[in-house]
């Protein structure tokens, strides 16, 4: 009881001098052991590594998971320990909405089969969605996680305590100090002077100690760089697969639609085309045209005879492929990405659609798929 007594009291003295010590500093009465400035950049270094890890964990995950409601379920989730449960994404539920509005509408109608088969892309744009949810949260957010939650804890104890050991330090110095003006005046002091030493030697060496601890920690941030950034190739190939997924999705999405009955996919171009949707009825309005042919239909589909279609006197245009593209009939010509080819319109032509020859073949070829050359 006395030895735990005597600790609480010893303990208190020395909270009780390290306070005096902080406060004497800020008001510039008393010195400060400064840090070399090669020390300093590391805790600069190492602070701004950890803010920056913040903000990017944090922001990382709004992008996985906008719900501000469903973050905060994760996160108790974790701090519980428990395996958090499996979310339908917005895509899928998307796609279960079209899939019931198909049954209900009609699947057999244009209206209702466009609706099956756009609800079936949504489903594996959210399988797709999920998947990269998945890796990145293990490769990426959860390296994060673990470097604030354990080595940043580690080094902010660590500096605690070599704050603590500088605090001791000064307090020592200045005791000697105040030892050394005694002894000038009385010799009855010599005593305190040898303490005061003594307790400056002890209190130097703990420092010392402490600092290289530190130091050594402040230096494996480097460690931790690299380790974020090989986390960081991780989420980048995630994230590439993810919207390559989506893309090829979408792409074989527009060529079913394409294919349908009473379908407008003029809307659908990929972002990349250097065509915008606007100008697309313009850029086909500068395609040459050749004459009607004889026995064409109102719609200029159902009558077109390839091998009676010439190009036009007024000329050609060429054009450069951007995707590949897959023929859906006899009467479309299959397209390989960066090729370039030769097009042009037909009067009454869906203005989504042009003629196009490569060499002695020729056969209808999307808008979208081209950058109309000039």
């Amino acid at each position: 009881m006395d030895f735990n007594m005597k600790k609480l009291a010893s303990d208190a003295g020395i909270f009780f001098t390290r306070a005096v010590q902080f406060t004497e500093e800020k008001f510039g009465q008393a010195e400060k052991t400064e840090l070399d400035a090669h020390f300093e950049n590391l805790l600069a270094r190492a602070d701004s590594t950890k803010n920056w890890t913040e903000k990017i964990l944090r922001q990382t995950e709004v992008l996985l998971q906008p719900n501000p409601s469903a973050r905060v379920e994760e996160f108790l989730y974790e701090k519980l320990d428990r395996k958090v449960p499996s979310r339908v994404t917005n895509g899928e539920l998307l796609a279960q909405y079209m899939s019931e509005a198909a049954n209900e509408l009609g699947p057999e109608t244009p209206y209702g089969k466009t609706l099956i088969k756009v609800g079936e892309t949504e489903k594996r744009l959210g399988a797709a969605e999920r998947d990269f949810i998945h890796s990145a949260s293990i490769n990426f957010l959860t390296p994060l996680r673990n470097f604030l939650e354990g080595d940043w804890r580690t080094i902010s104890k660590e500096r605690r305590i070599l704050q603590n050991r500088r605090l001791d330090l000064d307090a020592s110095k200045a005791r000697l100090k105040k030892a050394k003006a005694a002894e000038a005046k009385a010799a009855l002091w010599s005593d305190e002077v040898d303490k005061a030493e003594q307790e400056l030697r002890v209190a130097q060496t703990e420092f010392d100690r402490q600092a290289e601890v530190t130091r050594l920690l402040l230096e494996g941030i480097s460690s931790t760089h690299v380790n974020h950034l090989r986390c960081l190739q991780e989420f980048v190939e995630s994230q590439a697969t993810y919207y390559a997924q989506c893309y090829r999705h979408m792409l074989d999405l527009q060529k079913q639609l394409g294919r349908f009955p009473g379908t407008f996919v003029g809307n659908t171009e990929p972002a990349s085309s250097p065509l915008s949707s606007a100008s697309l009825a313009t850029a086909a309005a500068t395609i040459p045209v050749v004459p009607t042919v004889v026995g064409m239909s109102s719609t200029g589909e159902a009558a077109i005879s390839l091998d009676d279609v010439a190009p036009p006197a007024s000329g050609t245009r060429k054009a450069r492929v951007l995707y590949d593209y897959e023929a859906g009939d006899s009467s479309e010509l299959a397209l390989l990405a960066d090729e370039l080819i030769t097009v042009y319109s037909l009067p009454g032509m869906d203005p989504d659609w042009l003629i196009g020859e490569r060499g002695n073949r020729k056969g209808k070829v999307p808008v979208t798929y081209l950058e109309l050359l000039s």
